[in-house]
């Protein structure tokens, strides 16, 4: 998955996103759990950059890396169209290197829920260990195994909009807590006809506790664990899931 012709529309789409929220989090976490000097940042999945340049606005030296190259195309445009300096790079989450100790890492969007097996998350979360700071921050979220299971399972949901409208379904896969989401778009040409393009996203969850433990193998402290937002742990029906692990 590498989002190839989503990346193009992906900032339309995602509008409504909760980027606000995520900013409002990184800044209440690290107050409470950080460095007092917290200053580098990566932003692991940073997609078309919009977290990691209102962060870098905050005065955050941020730097941003993700998998799709079209995706880190529109996050630079729009970086030097705001003449905002933050840094992007095309890696793979499990293979992170190169880099300098941050003082903070965050994986937000539900990124890491395209990892598809134990071992790449594993990976994922011992490659950041290394390229922490000693009492460095990771915060990240995922997608609940109930929303997997009884929100996304099935379901179907779309838009009609005038430049772009889609088609998204939502099928199980075998895999426990797995769903392939199924993406059909009808964007507007400059003449007026409509073309349609098709692409398939895979996102896996597991359980809070395998989370909590793979934490802990890769030499993290879980500090916290919280549902949609909120300071309340997660519920049965939560839908968004927050870690806050430390260094």
């Amino acid at each position: 998955m590498t989002y190839e012709s989503f990346a193009y529309w992906y900032d339309e789409l995602m509008k409504d996103a909760p980027y606000d929220e995520w900013r409002a989090f990184v800044h209440k976490k690290i107050k409470q759990y950080g460095r007092a000097d917290t200053k580098r940042l990566l932003d692991v999945g940073c997609g078309t950059g919009e977290l990691a340049i209102r962060l870098a606005k905050d005065g955050f030296d941020v730097t941003g890396v993700d998998l799709s190259e079209n995706m880190l195309a529109s996050a630079q445009a729009k970086a030097e169209q705001q003449r905002i300096n933050v840094e992007f790079f095309q890696q793979n989450m499990t293979e992170l290197e190169g880099f300098l100790p941050f003082d903070g890492v965050i994986i937000f969007c539900d990124s890491l829920n395209y990892l598809q097996n134990e071992t790449d998350i594993q990976q994922t979360f011992q490659r950041i260990y290394e390229l922490l700071h000693e009492g460095g921050l990771l915060l990240f979220d995922v997608h609940s195994v109930y929303k997997m299971d009884h929100v996304f399972q099935g379901a179907t949901f779309a838009s009609n909009d005038e430049s772009i409208s889609y088609i998204w379904i939502c099928d199980p896969l075998e895999t426990p807590h797995t769903v392939v989401h199924e993406l059909t778009f009808f964007v507007q040409e400059e003449d007026g006809r409509y073309e349609r393009y098709d692409e398939w996203h895979i996102q896996r969850t597991f359980d809070v506790k395998q989370y909590e433990q793979w934490l802990t193998s890769a030499g993290f402290t879980v500090l916290e664990v919280s549902a949609d937002f909120t300071d309340v742990p997660p519920h049965d029906t939560a839908e968004r899931i927050f870690f806050v692990a430390k260094k």
